[in-house]
């Protein structure tokens, strides 16, 4: 393998890049230099506008107008890709795989996601048989766990989720076998355990076929998962650069210690403090009994048959007024037809949702309307959720104007008020959202939730898009908009270190029923369920794991929801499945005053009870 002098795959001198328009000229980059050696994976982490996505652009020779390399080298095997013509651009991109953030306009939605695969490996080798590239191809899919991998081959990119197109794109990437991985944020929209997936196939990569991986992450507990050595970028500068473990233990710039500080603490915090509003009372806000929800997918290779699909079954919690409840889980597991219940934006198919007593399924008019305004919705998404040409004043008026609000004076004035007590300036009201970072988009988010003055917020996946420091900016406005207007939360998402900072209880759901209910504590410290224990493996965390990976961590694809299995849905992947779990789904089980989980290994009270008898009497 050809390299450059100093041995490295890739070698970045004085890289710098500027924006190039008139009157607002300025540097992104400013004298980046370092390298990364063959089967080296280099992580590099910062905020949100530090630089890192231009960088990870610019070290491939992929900067567009009105951006600029201003300065320095970036050799790729010792020649210097941005001097390259075009033609040679095309020709060492061959060994070149790069993977950008935002998986879901990445793909050709003409073409099915298999096909589109298949053709790029077909290009780049063109000795491999279509047979034996589709072959290749549905393995890899099934190694980043695309579930039914052979059946989604055939999929188009709109069937996909966008944590399954973020699979699909690193498999595109790595299809080839390629020299150098750019993977920029490709762990971010992930589940932990798809992610822990995502980084075990990488390393494998690097050394089966001596591939060096360039990892951009916004996350340094994930980036310590990946990278053997760490680039800490901020305002676009390299402010310090060290081996994984050294950077962690001993960080030597300001910058690098207020990102280890910002990082929630899982296992050796004190315990959690209730977080409930002031005056919180055991009142029941939200009630779910036994509901369920199931939808008619067209078989495949049929023209008119159907198949049903079991997205939720049999869920039944309580949210009690002043709580920070989180929904939690991998995807596909239901949550975000949980969220489409819970908002009314669908109506379960069996069961019931009870707000403050009264069945939202069967509110109509006015009724809906006073429902819509105690709960409101938070969306993922802080770039898609804004509309592009509305100001950012007219957004937050128009919630006021559809519940009936008219004289202009008194709507400004409440806006201006939300926006103060969101962290927003007021001179941002007649502003366009396109010059707002992201976690900025996301307190218009909140903003635009919290001007009906709400009682309950629903955040789905609410920080997954932001970085750690904009998630712990984020977490303290929670927890001040809580304390100042007694807001219940509802967090779905499947970041479990900002449910161990944000929550008080929380519900792990896997493939649509809820396996375990408990308290923060009770949940990190002592699970009930082997699916719990299984995701605080993967969990990326700057401590020492409580729950080893080795013995938790999931293996196969979750059953079809199309197709459930007899007995356990988890049997075929849980470590533990004995000859019951073949037969009988467990129930939900009492553990404690507050806690329960479904699986046949948790004891029954009565059983608990009579072995404390039994303990008492020995003594």
């Amino acid at each position: 393998m050809d390299t450059s002098s100093n041995g490295s795959v890739l070698s970045v001198r004085d890289l710098s890049v500027g924006l190039a328009l008139p009157g607002r000229e300025r540097e992104i980059l400013k004298g980046i230099s370092f390298d990364v050696a063959p089967r080296e994976i280099v992580g590099v982490v910062g905020a949100s506008g530090a630089g890192k996505t231009v960088l990870s652009k610019a070290v491939v020779n992929w900067i567009d107008p009105p951006l600029a390399i201003t300065g320095g080298t970036a050799a790729f095997r010792g020649e210097n890709l941005l001097d390259q013509s075009p033609a040679a651009m095309r020709r060492l991109r061959r060994d070149i795989g790069y993977v950008g953030a935002n998986p879901m306009g990445a793909l050709d939605p003409t073409l099915t996601v298999g096909r589109q695969i298949v053709e790029k490996l077909r290009a780049v080798s063109p000795e491999t048989s279509r047979a034996e590239a589709e072959k290749r191809v549905v393995a890899l899919l099934d190694a980043v766990r695309i579930p039914s991998a052979k059946a989604r081959f055939h999929d188009y990119p709109s069937q996909f989720s966008g944590g399954m197109m973020q699979r699909a794109l690193i498999v595109d990437a790595m299809i080839s076998n390629p020299v150098l991985l750019v993977a920029d944020n490709v762990t971010q929209p992930l589940d932990v355990t798809v992610a822990a997936q995502v980084i075990r196939l990488m390393r494998e990569l690097t050394e089966r076929f001596d591939t060096a991986v360039l990892f951009v992450s916004s996350s340094l507990p994930v980036a310590r998962e990946a990278a053997s050595r760490i680039l800490v970028i901020d305002e676009g500068r390299l402010v310090e650069e060290q081996p994984t473990e050294a950077l962690i233990e001993t960080p030597r710039h300001a910058y690098t210690r207020d990102l280890v500080t910002q990082i929630p603490v899982i296992w050796n915090a004190p315990p959690a403090e209730p977080r409930r509003a002031g005056n919180a009372t055991p009142e029941m806000v939200i009630r779910l009994n036994d509901v369920s929800q199931t939808y008619k997918v067209r078989k495949r290779g049929s023209f008119g048959a159907v198949d049903s699909l079991r997205a939720v079954r049999n869920v039944t919690f309580d949210v009690r007024r002043g709580d920070s409840f989180a929904v939690v889980g991998e995807s596909g597991c239901g949550k975000s037809t949980l969220m489409r219940l819970l908002s009314r934006l669908e109506k379960p198919a069996g069961g019931e949702v009870l707000c403050e007593g009264r069945d939202i399924a069967k509110l109509s008019g006015s009724e809906l309307l006073a429902f819509r305004r105690k709960l409101q919705l938070v969306l993922q998404d802080p770039f898609g959720s804004l509309p592009p040409r509305t100001a950012i004043g007219a957004m937050l008026e128009a919630p006021l104007r559809t519940h009936g609000w008219r004289d202009p004076k008194k709507i400004r004035e409440k806006v201006r008020d939300v926006m103060n007590d969101v962290g927003l300036p007021v001179a941002l009201y007649d502003e366009l959202p396109l010059g707002l970072s992201a976690g900025q988009r996301q307190r218009v988010n909140v903003a635009r939730a919290m001007v009906l003055d709400p009682e309950i917020l629903l955040m789905d996946e609410t920080l997954s898009a932001l970085d750690q420091t904009e998630q712990f900016r984020l977490l303290a406005l929670f927890d001040k908009l809580q304390r100042e207007h007694a807001l219940t939360y509802i967090f779905i998402s499947h970041d479990l270190a900002m449910v161990r900072k944000a929550c008080n209880r929380i519900a792990v759901m896997y493939l649509g029923e809820v396996v375990e209910l408990a308290d923060n504590e009770r949940l990190f410290f002592d699970p009930g369920h082997p699916y719990t224990r299984a995701l605080l493996s993967a969990m990326p965390t700057l401590e020492e794991r409580r729950y080893r990976p080795e013995d938790c961590l999931l293996e196969g694809e979750p059953p079809s929801p199309i197709d459930l299995p007899e007995g356990c849905a988890f049997r075929s992947r849980c470590p533990q499945a004995f000859e019951a779990c073949a037969r009988t789904n467990p129930l939900l089980t009492v553990r404690g005053a507050d806690d329960l989980a479904s699986c046949h290994l948790v004891p029954s009270p009565q059983a608990l009870a009579a072995r404390a008898a039994m303990l008492a009497g020995a003594t």
